[in-house]
């Protein structure tokens, strides 16, 4: 039987919080499981009520609407579960990345203004360590005691006495370009991507998410955790993501929907699946990275189903286009979702979304970040005239596919002509089958800058620096052929998996590329 999504509530919802507690209670979907770690479940009834609880409890505890919870905790339902119910309470919860030395989590802290961390065994050294002034440290089991649990009178009161502005999470940008930003984002914002991924994926109640990605980032969050739960989805909340582990945990949990990012497709590839373990998937989802030709069909070949290559940014909340399952194309990121409003941004400022016509991408709608905080300038430089400058380049096509063709910081400009690194990855990827590469700019005396590549060989491809260059010169004309090729046995990663174009820039800039 179908179950309805928030997308047919009787009475919308304006908050992140309000869509949460109305739809969790709806007697369609209680019986339902939410989440799910392979060991412990949660009906959506259990999750309404758990969240209600620790909302209250917080709330009791003396924070207020819009306070920052930082969260240092490992990856667990508890942590997922704290989260939950912050955003209920009408806190700002900020998940801070497990990996980060002391001091880093404390100038995180200090720029977010926080006044409550939540930690648990595997942080209390962390925890115990940070000084300072105004922190209310504890541990989630200091919440659950009888006399500060909730009723459901008091529950829903909480949930309507917050406004749709009010802040709802924090997320740290990845700091590709400099120290980390911390990115602001609203309840009616969160409620508005959340809206729009689900009518786009036609997410519903017979789907089953296996969830893998990181919760600090915010497709873990908004793409894999709000949206499905105002679905009627269950979400498996298994190990952060190992390339070996995955034919288990797929042939154990039968998902119809995996996300990841590209690198994490490519090394699934040599992975051993058994066939029923497929078979329950309609889609596997991608983004947060560019993803050659090549490794989307190859991808497609081994999962049998069809892969959703989608486009956002953290300040836009998270998912701004995205292909729709029944009809996505290869090489775009697909269609604009309900709710939000993307533009070409061309050289003389004005926007259009003429098809075939060039420029940077803009986002803007209600899903737009609050800001930088603590950032103003950094905020209108990024925002303007209402409009978020994304960096990236892009077209439209004839059915409004968007296409993302560079990203300006990245265009290489060799004597005055713009070279886009992603087209020559590209080509090197599917004409010499290579197992990766990235292109970047080196200063030249004579041409201001010229291309060179890294190339990752495959299990059994041998190329060479002459055969990449061919490929290359009998694709693009001759200023697209990198000036140096170097062999690599793995490109640098950020945390989330993305290629970290800036680590390999600063070897060439530093003259240590080979």
């Amino acid at each position: 039987m179908r179950i309805p999504t928030i997308l047919e509530a009787s009475e919308p919802p304006a908050t992140l919080a309000h869509a949460m507690a109305s739809y969790w209670r709806a007697a369609q979907v209680q019986s339902l499981t939410a989440l799910s770690d392979g060991e412990r479940s949660l009906t959506y009834a259990q999750l309404e009520a758990r969240t209600a609880h620790l909302a209250t409890a917080l709330l009791a505890r003396g924070a207020a609407p819009g306070d920052v919870l930082a969260i240092t905790m490992r990856r667990s339902l508890d942590a997922v579960l704290l989260l939950l119910a912050s955003i209920r309470a009408g806190m700002c919860p900020c998940v801070i990345e497990p990996s980060l030395p002391g001091q880093e989590v404390g100038e995180r802290l200090t720029l977010v203004d926080a006044r409550w961390l939540a930690f648990d065994d595997e942080h209390r050294a962390l925890a115990d360590a940070l000084t300072l002034p105004g922190l209310d440290a504890f541990e989630l089991h200091a919440l659950a005691t009888p006399d500060t649990l909730a009723d459901a009178a008091t529950a829903e009161r909480m949930t309507h006495a917050i406004a749709p502005d009010t802040r709802a999470l924090l997320l740290f940008t990845s700091g590709s370009t400099g120290r980390p930003k911390a990115v602001e984002l609203t309840q009616a914002a969160l409620l508005n991507n959340a809206l729009g991924v689900i009518a786009h994926s036609e997410l519903g109640s017979t789907d089953r998410l296996l969830h893998v990605m990181p919760i600090y980032h915010t497709n873990g969050l908004n793409n894999q955790l709000f949206a499905p739960l105002l679905a009627g989805a269950g979400v498996v909340f298994a190990e952060r993501f190992r390339a070996e582990q995955m034919p288990q945990l797929m042939a154990r949990h039968r998902p119809t929907i995996i996300t990841g990012v590209p690198t994490m497709y490519s090394r699934m590839l040599a992975q051993p699946f058994e066939a029923q373990a497929l078979a329950s998937l309609r889609m596997a989802r991608c983004g947060s990275a560019p993803i050659t030709e090549t490794l989307h069909r190859q991808v497609e070949e081994k999962l049998g189903c069809p892969l959703v290559v989608s486009y956002g940014l953290s300040e836009a909340t998270c998912t701004s286009a995205m292909n729709p399952p029944a009809a996505r194309r290869i090489g775009s990121v697909g269609t604009v979702l309900n709710g939000q409003c993307v533009r070409l941004r061309e050289a003389d400022g004005s926007l259009t979304d003429v098809p075939g016509r060039e420029g940077e991408i803009c986002i803007g709608g209600p899903s737009l970040m609050a800001g930088y905080l603590g950032a103003p300038d950094a905020t209108s430089r990024a925002v303007v005239d209402g409009w978020l400058g994304t960096g990236d380049l892009g077209r439209f096509d004839e059915d409004g596919y968007l296409y993302v063709t560079g990203r300006i910081k990245d265009v290489i400009i060799r004597g005055g002509e713009n070279l886009s690194p992603l087209l020559i990855e590209s080509v090197i990827v599917s004409q010499t089958r290579v197992a990766a590469c990235c292109v970047v700019g080196r200063a030249d005396r004579d041409l201001g800058e010229v291309p060179v590549a890294f190339v990752v060989r495959g299990g059994e491809v041998s190329v060479d620096a002459a055969q990449v260059c061919d490929a290359v010169r009998r694709k693009l004309s001759r200023i697209y052929v990198p000036q140096e090729v170097f062999f690599v046995p793995a490109l640098p990663e950020t945390a989330v998996g993305k290629v970290d174009r800036k680590v390999l820039a600063a070897r060439v800039a530093r003259g240590v590329a080979a």
